[in-house]
């Protein structure tokens, strides 16, 4: 599996596993343990999780799959905006410690802005840092003008909504995070619900290499330096073939195909969430 390197730290996989609408419901448990202990015998050892997922369903999910398997994972966790106080954030972080069955999450993300002042929560994720709860601290959902405000050259990534059917960020947030190094943790990078990975142009590019309509969408964002993508699933067959969807290399022409039919922006846009 290719590696990015985050800043000056750990070379991590560019296709981890997300983790969104796992811990809802306790008959899927089983299934959702074993499908993120398969991803990480197939390299996806990045596993993406946050409180907000399940109201920490998701987190305790992922502490039973990581269970003897620790030291081989890169664990990432969320935390609220309304947790995101100087007192809120060590305490939040202490819940999803337990959660996930764990002394240390090896990055720790603000979920989106909030009302508490950036510094603030900043202060709060170095002290983590300063006692061992939390190796790196990053950011989600933050548009170009949020990154300035922020201006934290700690900061390890930024998690933001991106896919072939969401191109924003390639207007200016994308090329300024590839300029500073920080790298971007793309979520939803197969879309919601479907459509996108049944639009005829994925279709057709898939069938030009012999590839699922998901491995494209993947290879699409990962040919971007400094991306990598968080994709979800239970499914065991799709799990394979998002691990192995980096080794796919598309061409200019398969590029002007998805163009075409996902154009890229030509102004800036407000950065788009789910």
């Amino acid at each position: 599996m290719r590696t990015l390197r985050l800043g000056d730290g750990d070379a991590v996989p560019v296709v981890g596993q997300g983790t969104w609408h796992m811990g809802e419901d306790p008959a899927e448990r089983s299934h959702e343990v074993a499908a993120l202990r398969l991803g990480i015998e197939l390299g996806m050892t990045l596993i993406d999780t946050a409180e907000m997922y399940g109201e920490g369903g998701a987190e305790e999910v992922v502490g039973e799959a990581i269970r003897n398997r620790r030291d081989r994972v890169f664990l990432v966790s969320k935390v609220y905006p309304h947790n995101a106080s100087r007192k809120g954030v060590p305490e939040a972080c202490e819940r999803s410690l337990r959660r996930l069955g764990t002394e240390c999450i090896d990055l720790y993300l603000l979920h989106w802005r909030g009302q508490y002042p950036l510094a603030e929560t900043v202060e709060a994720f170095e002290r983590l840092k300063e006692q061992g709860k939390i190796r790196r601290w990053g950011v989600s959902n933050f548009d170009l003008a949020d990154m300035h405000e922020l201006n934290a050259p700690a900061c390890a990534t930024n998690q933001v909504l991106y896919n072939p059917g969401e191109r924003g960020i390639e207007f200016d947030l994308l090329p300024w995070s590839q300029a500073q190094g920080v790298p971007v943790m793309a979520y939803c990078p197969l879309g919601q619900g479907g459509s996108l990975l049944r639009d005829p142009a994925i279709v057709e590019v898939a069938r030009r290499h012999g590839a699922q309509p998901a491995q494209v969408a993947l290879a699409w964002s990962l040919r971007q330096p400094g991306v990598l993508v968080i994709p979800k699933s239970s499914n065991p067959t799709h799990l394979r073939a998002n691990a192995s969807a980096a080794e796919i290399e598309l061409s200019a022409e398969d590029l002007a195909i998805l163009d075409a039919a996902f154009p890229p922006p030509a102004h800036h846009q407000p950065l788009q969430m789910v």
